[in-house]
C-alpha cells in the first residue's frame, strides 16, 4: 500500500455515490451507491484529461495537481458544465504534450469533486472515478483532446462463488498486514477498509492505493474480469508484503539510538548492505573510469592538481548526499573540456581560397583578412587567432560564412546566438553554489566543439541585452581581448581557460547599440549589401542549385536563365541580401515540383508571365517622380535591410514664418531641417530672395510613408534644396537624388551606407547623385561595372548642393511669393 492516504478518505459514508461541492467529507462507497452509479449511461464523447504518474479507479476519490495548460482550460470548463471528465493515463510520463496515440486505451469516467487553487499558484481538483471506458477516435486536439468512448463493462463471478468470497477476505487480510507493517500508513486505514461493503470497490480502493508502478495499475484497470482482477492483486499485494518484510529485517541488522551524523551513517550503510547482497558498486566503478579518463588528457599542472583534489573529496563523500552529483557533475565537465587539445590548421592557400569562393560570391575584405591570418600562421606557426565583426544588413551571408571560413581552415565549427541575452552568468557561467550550476555558454559551446581553436560564431551581438542580472556585453570584454583570453575565468570551472587560439567572429547589423570598449576589441569588417549583379550571381551559383536539391527538381526540368532572375529581383525583392530571393526562388521551384508531382503541363523555361502568375503581380517599385513640382526633392536614405529612395516635400502657406516639421521624424532629422532653413535665411541673397519672404511665409516639410520613423543627419542637403526650390520656385534637376548632412557654416559633411543609397538609386532610375567630397573614397570601393551609368558630383559647400540641384528654369504655375492671397503647393 502507498504511504500517503488521505485521512479524509477514512471518515464514515454518507448516502450518495456523488460527493457535494461543499462537503468537507470524502465518501466510502456502499454496494447501493455502486449499483446506482454503473446504472448511469456512458457519454458517447468526452475531454480526455491525462495522468503522467496515477490511475483512477471506479468510486475511487483522489485529489490530482494539474499543471500544463490544456489540463487547466479542460478542467475549467468541465466544472462550469456537468463537471464530467475522461481520464486515461499516459504510456509515457516523460512526454510533455500528449496525443491521443500516447494514451493507454482503457480509462475511467471521472466527477469532478471540487476545484482548489493552491497557494503555490497550482490547481488541484479532487475527482471520483465512476465507470469504465474504451477510447475511440478523437474528435478534437485543441484547445484539449476529446475522443469518442465505448462502455468497458465489467465481468463479475456469481454471487455464490466462494472462491472469490476467500480471494476478497485474503485482500482484507493481506491489506491489514502491510498497514501494520508500514509505519508512516495511519491505523485509521484499517477502519476504512472494514467500513467497505462492495467487493468490486474494496479491489478498486486496494489497486489505487497500493505501491505499485502505473503500468502494473493500469494493467489491473484493463482486466474486465472481477475475479481475474483481484487475483492480479492478491499476486501485488504479496510481493509488497514480502519487501516490507526484507526491509525490516535490513533495519533491524543496524538499529541503533541515532543522531543526525549516525542517521547518515545508518543510511549509507543501509545502502551497502543492499548493494552487497546485489553484488554491485556503480559508485565506485564511476571514480575509478574517471581516473583513468585523467590519464589521456593533456592538461596543466593546476588543472591536473585541482581534479585531483576534486575527485578525493568526492570518494570521502556518501553517495546519498546531495553534494555528491554537484561534484560528480562538476569532474565530468572538467574531463569533457578539450583542454589543450587542437585541431591541425590546413595551410594550403589555394584550398582555402577555392573553398571561401566556392561558398560565398564577394566578400572579398573577409576572405583576403582570412587568407592573411592563415598566411601569417603558416610563416611564423603560432599566433593568437583575430577576433573579427562581420557588419552589414540582413541576409548577406555573415553568419553562414563562419561555416566557410571553419571549413577553409580545417577546424571545428561552433554558433553561439547571444540576440536576447541578459544574463550575464550565461557567459561566464553559475557558481557551483546554485542549484542546478553549469558552465557559462562559452565554455559549453567549446566543450561541444571538442578541440580548443574552433571558429566561434558569435550571432548578433548587437542584440545584447542587459538588466539586474548584470550585463553579458561587459562579460564578452574578457573573451573578445586578446590580452586577457589566454586566461578565461569561469565562474563554474574555476580554472582558467585558453581562449587564445579561438577564431571569435561577431555578427551585426549595427554597431550603433554595441558597446564601444567591445566595439574597440573587434575588427571590423562591413559587409555592404549586394549589387543586382552581384545577386544574379549568387542565386545562379548557389541559391537556385540549393532549392532544386532541397526540393526534389532535377536541373533539367526547371530553368532560371539571367534575365529571369534579374526579374524576380527587381521587381519581387527589396533587401541588401538574398533571404528574401531565396524564398522566392523556392516558391517557384515548389510550384514546378507541384506540376511534376500531379503531371502537369508547365513551362520549364520559366517567363515574366510565369513568375506573374506564381507569384502575384510585380511591387510597385520606388522610382524617380518627376521635377513638375516646385520643393520635391529626391534623397537617399540607409535602413536595416539595405539602401531606399525618399522624397523631401515642402510647401509655402501665408503666415509668419513658422516651420512644421512631419512624417514621424527623429530629433537629428528635425535640427537639419531647422539648419537648413536658417542657412537659406542667411543665404538669400545668393538665390535672389528678399528676407521679409521668411517672415511672411509659414514652411512645412514632410517625409511620405508617416508611419516608418526616419532620423540621421544624411537629409540635410536633400532639406535645404527642398527648401529653395519651394521659395525660388525653380526645377529641380531631373533623375537627381543627393545625401550628405550640412552645418550652419555651410559644410557638406559625409554620410554612411554610400553603397545601399546608390544601388537603391539606380533601382529607381536615377542618373546623377550629389555626395559629400569626402564621401568619393567610398565610391573607390565599389566596382566600376556595378556604378555604370550613374554621375557622381561632389560638393563641399552647401550652396554649390543649390546651384547644381536647381534649374533656372520656373516651374509650371508658379507660386507668387508676392500675392498677399494664400496658396499652398507641394
Amino acid at each position: 500500500m502507498t504511504d500517503n492516504f488521505d485521512l479524509n478518505g477514512l471518515t464514515p459514508m454518507f448516502s450518495g455515490n456523488i460527493m457535494e461541492e461543499d462537503s468537507e467529507f470524502i465518501p466510502l462507497l456502499s454496494s447501493e451507491d455502486e449499483d446506482q452509479m454503473n446504472s448511469e449511461k456512458t457519454p458517447e464523447e468526452l475531454s480526455i484529461l491525462p495522468l503522467r504518474n496515477t490511475v483512477l479507479f471506479p468510486g475511487v476519490v483522489i485529489p490530482i495537481t494539474v499543471g500544463r495548460d490544456k489540463s487547466i482550460n479542460l478542467v475549467k470548463d468541465a466544472y462550469k458544465g456537468d463537471k464530467t471528465i475522461g481520464v486515461v493515463s499516459q504510456k509515457d510520463d516523460s512526454i510533455e504534450d500528449p496525443t491521443l496515440d500516447d494514451l493507454n486505451k482503457i480509462g475511467t469516467v471521472a466527477h469532478i469533486i471540487k476545484m482548489l487553487r493552491m497557494p503555490d499558484g497550482n490547481t488541484t481538483v479532487i475527482i471520483q472515478g465512476k465507470k469504465r471506458f474504451e477510447l475511440g477516435e478523437a474528435i478534437q486536439t485543441e484547445p484539449y483532446i476529446k475522443a469518442k468512448i465505448t462502455a468497458f463493462n465489467e465481468t463479475r463471478p456469481v454471487k455464490d462463488d466462494q472462491e472469490f468470497v476467500a480471494l476478497v477476505s485474503s485482500l482484507k487480510d493481506l491489506a491489514t498486514q502491510i498497514i501494520k507493517q508500514s509505519p508512516h500508513i495511519p491505523t485509521e486505514a484499517n477502519f476504512a477498509l472494514r467500513n467497505i461493503e462492495s467487493p468490486s470497490f474494496l479491489i478498486n480502493f486496494i489497486s489505487s492505493n497500493m505501491n505499485a508502478p502505473v503500468a502494473d495499475k493500469q494493467k489491473m484497470l484493463e482486466v474486465a474480469d472481477l475475479k481475474e482482477r483481484a487475483t492480479l492483486l492478491l499476486t501485488n499485494l504479496t510481493k509488497e508484503l514480502q519487501m516490507l518484510e526484507l526491509k525490516n529485517q535490513i533495519q533491524s541488522k543496524v538499529k541503533v539510538d541515532l543522531d543526525k551524523q549516525q542517521r547518515d551513517y545508518f543510511l549509507h550503510q543501509q545502502l551497502k548492505t543492499i548493494q552487497e547482497e546485489l553484488g554491485e558498486n556503480n559508485f565506485a566503478q564511476d571514480i575509478r573510469e574517471m581516473r583513468e579518463k585523467a590519464k589521456g588528457k593533456k592538461w596543466s599542472k593546476a588543472v591536473a592538481e585541482s581534479f585531483e583534489k576534486a575527485i578525493t573529496k568526492l570518494e570521502r563523500m556518501n553517495p546519498n548526499a546531495a553534494e555528491y552529483s554537484i561534484q560528480t557533475n562538476y569532474l565530468e565537465v572538467l574531463l569533457d573540456l578539450p583542454w589543450d587539445e587542437n585541431t591541425v590548421d590546413n595551410f594550403d592557400l589555394k584550398r582555402a581560397q577555392k573553398v571561401l569562393d566556392k561558398d560565398h560570391f564577394g566578400m572579398e575584405k573577409v576572405k583576403e583578412r582570412i587568407l592573411e591570418h592563415l598566411a601569417v600562421l603558416k610563416l611564423k606557426g603560432n599566433m593568437k587567432s583575430p577576433i573579427l565583426c562581420l557588419y552589414g544588413p540582413p541576409g548577406v551571408g555573415k553568419t553562414s560564412l563562419g561555416k566557410s571560413i571553419a571549413e577553409g581552415l580545417g577546424r571545428k565549427y561552433v554558433r553561439m546566438s547571444l540576440g536576447g541575452l541578459r544574463d550575464e552568468a550565461e557567459i561566464r557561467g553559475h557558481r557551483k553554489t546554485y542549484i542546478g550550476a553549469m558552465p557559462g555558454r562559452v565554455l559549453q559551446n567549446i566543450k561541444k566543439a571538442g578541440s580548443s581553436n574552433p571558429v566561434f560564431i558569435l550571432d548578433e551581438i548587437d542584440k545584447v541585452g542587459n538588466d539586474f542580472h548584470g550585463d553579458p556585453s561587459s562579460a564578452l570584454l574578457e573573451v573578445l581581448d586578446p590580452e586577457q583570453n589566454n586566461a578565461f575565468y569561469d565562474n563554474y570551472v574555476e580554472l582558467d581557460y585558453d581562449l587564445s587560439n579561438v577564431m571569435f567572429i561577431a555578427t551585426a547589423n549595427s554597431l550603433s547599440s554595441i558597446q564601444p570598449a567591445l566595439r574597440d576589441r573587434m575588427e571590423i569588417i562591413e559587409i555592404t549589401g549586394y549589387t543586382i549583379e552581384e545577386k544574379i550571381e549568387i542565386a545562379k551559383r548557389h541559391l537556385l542549385p540549393k532549392q532544386l536539391q532541397e526540393q526534389g527538381v532535377k536541373k533539367d526540368q526547371l530553368n532560371l536563365n539571367k534575365a529571369m532572375l534579374e526579374y524576380i529581383i527587381e521587381n519581387y525583392t527589396r533587401e541588401s541580401g538574398v533571404r528574401g530571393l531565396e524564398k522566392v526562388i523556392a516558391k517557384v521551384v515548389r510550384n514546378a515540383a507541384k506540376s511534376i508531382a500531379m503531371e502537369q503541363k508547365y513551362n520549364v523555361d520559366v517567363t515574366e508571365k510565369d513568375l506573374t502568375k506564381i507569384l502575384g503581380p510585380a511591387h510597385e517599385k520606388d522610382r524617380y517622380q518627376g521635377n513638375d513640382v516646385a520643393g520635391v526633392v529626391t534623397g537617399l536614405a540607409w535602413t536595416p535591410v539595405g539602401g531606399d529612395i525618399l522624397f523631401i516635400e515642402s510647401s509655402l502657406t501665408k503666415g509668419n514664418g513658422k516651420l512644421t516639421l512631419t512624417g514621424n521624424l527623429g530629433d537629428v532629422m528635425k535640427e537639419s531641417a531647422v539648419i537648413a532653413l536658417e542657412y537659406l535665411k542667411s543665404h538669400s541673397s545668393i538665390l535672389g530672395l528678399k528676407q521679409e519672404l521668411f517672415d511672411k511665409w509659414n514652411v512645412h516639410i514632410h517625409v511620405p510613408e508617416g508611419a516608418t520613423p526616419k532620423d540621421g543627419p544624411s537629409a540635410g542637403i536633400t532639406m535645404l534644396t527642398a527648401l529653395a526650390s519651394a521659395f525660388t520656385q525653380r526645377k529641380v534637376k531631373k533623375q537627381l537624388a543627393m545625401t550628405g548632412e550640412i552645418t550652419l557654416r555651410g559644410r557638406v559633411l559625409a554620410v554612411g551606407g554610400i553603397k545601399e543609397k546608390i544601388l537603391a538609386a539606380k533601382r529607381a532610375g536615377i542618373k546623377e547623385i550629389i555626395l559629400s567630397v569626402d564621401n568619393k573614397k567610398d565610391i573607390a570601393e565599389i566596382k566600376a561595372d556595378y556604378i555604370k551609368g550613374l554621375k557622381f558630383i561632389y560638393v563641399e559647400q552647401m550652396i554649390d548642393v543649390v546651384k547644381h540641384a536647381l534649374l533656372k528654369e520656373k516651374v509650371d504655375h508658379p507660386l507668387d511669393l508676392a500675392s498677399k492671397d494664400e496658396v499652398t503647393k507641394k
